[in-house]
């Protein structure tokens, strides 16, 4: 089995990377209950694979990495469980802040940030604003993230600016619909990675992800490296994108 390494060097010389990769982060309760420990400690573990595949994503040249931390069905989750994850959104941006900052991430939270707690949301806004020069990788962390209301928001948001005069009708465009989503001003997913072997979308990027290439690994995400992220971007550069078109 190639190690990291070498999928690297594979992955330079195959060229054709993807510019923006998506992972739904799946797992962390099941490698707890695996382990006989509690489901916070899957989730306070899966901190170190989004470090890995973060460095990971900026060695091998990705210009766009997202990441499904916190789904808004998340919220009807246990209150521990829940206060557990917000406390660890505060841990991660208070440890990888300055080191995100020097990497040259620049960090986006997207999503119903209104719903976070005061705290998690004081973090989130000082790590957007400490990243906001940065070029390098754009970090998309979605918390609080449902891809319906994500739909529903931009239509209401479109329907308000014809309501105001401010676009007719018959402006109202896969352009001016994608301008009202959070991810506005990226590029969509090339690359959609779902880990623990699960195979479904799970309400994420539903209209980011029309033409997106799928990778399912069956790696919990705790147990997520910068090997399987290597693995999926190589088996990306095997596929054979058309966009619904035919190769002449």
């Amino acid at each position: 089995m190639a190690d990291a390494a070498d999928l690297l060097s594979r992955i330079r010389v195959n060229g054709a990377v993807p510019r923006h990769v998506a992972i739904i982060m799946d797992g962390n309760g099941r490698w707890a209950r695996e382990r006989m420990l509690p489901r916070p400690a899957g989730h306070r573990s899966g901190m170190k694979s989004v470090r890995a595949v973060v460095e990971g994503a900026l060695e091998a040249g990705v210009e766009v990495l997202s990441l499904f931390a916190f789904s808004q069905e998340n919220w009807q989750r246990p209150p521990g469980e829940v206060d557990a994850l917000m406390s660890l959104l505060e841990e991660y941006i208070q440890k990888e802040a300055d080191e995100l900052e020097e990497q040259g991430v620049q960090v986006r939270m997207l999503g119903e940030l209104d719903r976070l707690t005061p705290p998690a949301f004081s973090a989130v806004d000082r790590v957007m604003k400490q990243t906001a020069h940065n070029s390098t990788l754009r970090l998309n962390l979605f918390i609080s993230y449902g891809a319906r209301a994500e739909l529903t928001r931009a239509a209401r948001l479109l329907a308000e600016d014809v309501a105001a005069g401010r676009l007719t009708p018959a402006q109202v465009d896969d352009a001016a619909f994608e301008a009202k989503l959070f991810t506005a001003g990226c590029p969509d997913p090339d690359l959609l990675i779902r880990t623990s072997g699960e195979q479904r979308i799970s309400n994420f990027l539903l209209w980011q992800v029309a033409y997106t290439e799928l990778v399912i690994s069956d790696v919990l995400w705790p147990d997520f490296s910068r090997r399987e992220l290597y693995e999926a971007i190589a088996e990306y550069q095997n596929r054979d994108r058309r966009f619904g078109r035919v190769r002449p």
